[in-house]
């Protein structure tokens, strides 16, 4: 099932994908295409307009896996349409369907955040239970695709990084259907947050109040049943920005007027921030994380010695391997090369 490396996957944005460069795609494992929409039961990918280019990609590497990421912050229509055995079984093919027509290689489900409400979508108890219904719906159906084709589907989901997403779902049983499960490690602060933190951590500092890390979030996820070789973690390829922020300790870990929203892109950083325009960067070495601050504003990134420690980790603890979101914030690629070079 595992190559004999660590995955490096990219979540690409729909109106980015006809940006890979063939050298990115010989570099990537996997891209998953952001993102089919949920729609009267349905999966639907009327605003998705380039999927006919993965044809494209897949000549400049043949071994490339290209996922449709179903859902996203704020998508709806997952817990309507997963409520009954009909409506798990009509949403399940519609994926399959699309998988079949544009010549996918499976579907990456992104519902978030089954049983919590908080991006804005119908969410029920009831989800609990009915996720695993419809992972296994999903699992069956691409299964009876690969039959015709002899070919294994991949099914795969993004994960909330936190313990909220463990108690809204029956992880033992739903990773038994999936190939890997991606973790969310990133925006682990910012959107909920007045405290100004590390946003993509790889491990909780001291001082910190919220907890949550890439460290943490592998050993919640291992400890409801997912085995390491088939959590994927999570890198980010732009910021978390707090405005306002007490002249002290550097702007870590203080009380700012408002939550932080996210930040400029990797690249806009490089070109911008890093050391420029009044902003230090500074590296905590107990979070393996850099962050910048200029007196009022505090920054959260991921960038080349963060990302480093992210693919030591994958080696040491025997993960499947890393992702990113997003492919268009480091038209540098500075930070794809940082993985494979760590990775290959």
């Amino acid at each position: 099932m595992h190559s004999h490396r660590p995955f490096i996957i990219g979540y690409v944005e729909d109106q980015a994908l006809c940006s890979v460069t063939e050298d990115d795609a010989r570099k990537l494992t996997h891209i998953n295409v952001a993102f089919g929409r949920v729609v009267d039961g349905k999966v639907r990918v009327s605003r998705t307009t380039t999927l006919d280019y993965i044809q494209t990609l897949k000549t400049y590497n043949q071994d490339l896996r290209v996922l449709l990421s179903v859902g996203g912050w704020g998508a709806g229509g997952f817990s309507e349409s997963t409520s009954s055995a009909k409506s798990r079984s009509q949403l399940a093919a519609s994926a399959v369907e699309l998988v079949r027509r544009y010549g996918l290689d499976g579907i990456d489900l992104d519902w978030e955040y089954p049983c919590y409400s908080v991006a804005g979508i119908a969410s029920h108890p009831q989800d609990k239970e009915n996720f695993t219904l419809l992972i296994e719906e999903l699992r069956n159906k691409l299964n009876a695709l690969g039959q015709n084709d002899g070919r294994h589907y991949l099914l795969t989901i993004a994960a909330g990084a936190g313990q909220y997403y463990v108690d809204g779902t029956q992880m033992d049983e739903v990773q038994e259907h999936l190939d890997y499960v991606l973790l969310m490690t990133y925006d682990m602060r910012g959107g909920f947050q007045t405290l100004t933190g590390h946003h993509t951590n790889l491990y909780t500092p001291t001082g910190d109040l919220f907890r949550i890390s890439v460290d943490a979030s592998v050993e919640i996820f291992r400890s409801a049943g997912v085995p390491a070789d088939k959590i994927v973690i999570g890198a980010a390829f732009y910021s978390r920005m707090w405005r306002d922020v007490p002249n002290r300790n550097n702007g870590l870990f203080q009380n700012s007027p408002g939550a932080g929203g996210y930040g400029p892109s990797y690249a806009d950083l490089v070109a911008n921030y890093i050391n420029k325009n009044g902003y230090t960067r500074y590296w905590d070495a107990e979070a393996q994380a850099p962050y910048l601050f200029d007196g009022t504003n505090f920054i959260s990134y991921d960038d080349e010695e963060s990302i480093k420690a992210k693919c030591e980790y994958i080696k040491k603890h025997g993960l499947a391997g890393i992702m990113f979101w997003e492919y268009s914030c480091d038209p540098t690629r500075t930070l794809l090369n940082t993985m494979f070079t760590a990775l290959r």
